[in-house]
């Protein structure tokens, strides 16, 4: 067996682990990349870009179909599934490869392929051919679908985000379990393709959204375009002749059968930490195998191991699994050369789901029994842009502390991945809800819809300092 040393060895070559190798070479290490493949990133390949492309299909689809409202006659209107997934598939590869390019670029002696499992808190074996000793390691080795138990049996009538976007046609009906970002954004963009869709989630909420009033408007705007059940228990499934059957309670007990041809599991991705050999590196694991970490340095506590992106499970976005990635590049250098590691405060929450209307959460989440908020509102019914647009549904909840600081908010409408972003960049910059309030906002847009939130944020505030 080949033995090698490394200051740092990086598990996995996504966003994540990608960053933190450059970040490790750029702070002096000599890092090592191990990658089982397939390479590309999980955004690229089987999340972000395909199902967006997916999205863009679905838009122009439902756009041709409600031209009506501007006077618009459309004589006839087909959706190609075939040549829609093809698109999907064309434009995915470029993404994926325009990763692979970068990856390709990394010297050759700083790659190694294969799976890597830990021997013990300073090394690993990779494919039984080599032995890696390392000064510090950064586990950035992304996440799976997961697959409930009682889908389990339905062989290839079981879809999940790794396999949707290989199949060559649409069906014609699709169950999906989970209305979650994902399942949600794939429910609608299927069904505006002509899909027959039913999505079904044990939870009460919906895409990430827990403010009630947001949550009852989104079921209500979704559900006129799939049908969807939450509070929902799936009981069993089988194969049904060329489909599936699926045997579910609603939330009040009641049993149900749904038949589809095939089932969509979006019911999240776990970290791919089994068989990674946790257990021999002295780590304290919890009960996913998930070990111990300080969120702020993303050090494991107990060993120089560090742990980055959807690896963690704890924010498993894009964004966060770059930011995470140089973190843990840096701090693993800083280690295997016996210096301190940097703590850099978290980035505000931020989270966004790409269906129309658009939905996102950001900052500190709704709490119902939280003391001392100063809330306010903004519906889109009658926002001047959004009405002439068409899209004037959903609205938008903040919540401040008394001082005016803003705390953070929900949202569903349009422009919504704009409005979230403006929110969460003055959360990191530590506004208060006056100072965002002063800042320009041109007309007429939708950011005046945030704006005439943020005016009545202020005249609560206040009001409630006596003002």
């Amino acid at each position: 067996m080949l033995e090698r040393v490394c200051d740092v060895a990086v598990i996995g070559a996504g966003t994540a682990g990608l960053a933190a190798y450059r970040a490790a070479r750029d702070a002096g290490a000599q890092a090592v990349l191990i990658e089982r493949g397939p390479g590309g990133t999980t955004c690229a390949r089987v999340g972000c870009m395909p199902s967006k492309l997916l999205i863009a299909a679905a838009e122009a689809a439902h756009k041709a179909r409600h031209a009506d409202l501007f006077g618009i006659r459309i004589g006839s209107m087909a959706v190609d599934g075939g040549a829609v997934l093809d698109r999907v598939r064309r434009e995915r590869d470029r993404f994926v490869g325009s990763v692979l390019e970068g990856v390709d670029k990394i010297p050759g002696d700083d790659r190694l392929v294969g799976e890597a499992r830990f021997v013990d808190g300073r090394t690993l074996e990779i494919e039984g051919s080599t032995r890696l000793r390392f000064g510090a390691a950064v586990i950035a080795i992304g996440s799976s679908p997961a697959v409930p138990a009682p889908l389990k049996g339905l062989g290839d009538r079981l879809l999940t985000t790794d396999t949707l976007f290989e199949i060559p046609a649409l069906p014609a009906s699709l169950a999906i379990l989970g209305l979650g970002a994902v399942g949600v954004e794939l429910a609608q963009a299927m069904a505006r393709l002509g899909v027959r869709v039913t999505a079904f989630d044990s939870g009460g909420t919906i895409a990430g959204l827990t403010h009630p009033d947001l949550v009852r408007e989104a079921a209500e705007i979704l559900g006129e375009e799939f049908t969807l059940h939450l509070g929902a228990r799936i009981e069993g499934a089988e194969r049904a002749g060329e489909g599936v059957r699926l045997d579910w309670t609603d939330g009040e007990g009641r049993t149900h059968a749904t038949q589809a041809d095939c089932v969509l599991s979006a019911a999240g991705r776990p970290p791919n930490v089994r068989g990674l050999g946790l257990e021999a590196t002295g780590l304290a694991l919890d009960e996913d195998g998930l070990p111990d970490f300080d969120r702020r340095s993303l050090v494991c506590r107990g060993a120089p191991i560090l742990i980055a992106g959807d690896a963690n499970a704890w924010r498993p976005v894009l964004h966060e699994a770059s930011r995470q990635g140089g973190i843990a590049g840096r701090n693993a250098a800083a280690l295997a050369a016996g210096g301190s590691v940097e703590t850099p405060a978290p980035w505000p929450a931020l989270a966004m789901v790409f269906t129309h209307p658009q939905a996102a959460a950001i900052g500190e989440p709704y709490d119902p029994d939280a003391t001392g908020r100063i809330g306010a509102q903004m519906d889109f019914a009658d926002q001047g842009r959004a009405r002439t647009e068409g899209v004037n549904r959903g609205g938008i909840r903040l919540w401040a502390a008394p001082d005016g600081r803003l705390l953070g908010g929900e949202m569903l409408g349009p422009a919504v991945e704009h409005l979230a972003q403006i929110v969460s960049n003055a959360l990191r910059d530590g506004l208060t809800v006056q100072a965002m309030q002063d800042r320009p906002v041109y007309h007429p847009t939708v950011e005046e819809g945030l704006y005439t939130a943020l005016s009545g944020m202020i005249q609560k505030t206040s009001d409630a300092n006596g003002n």
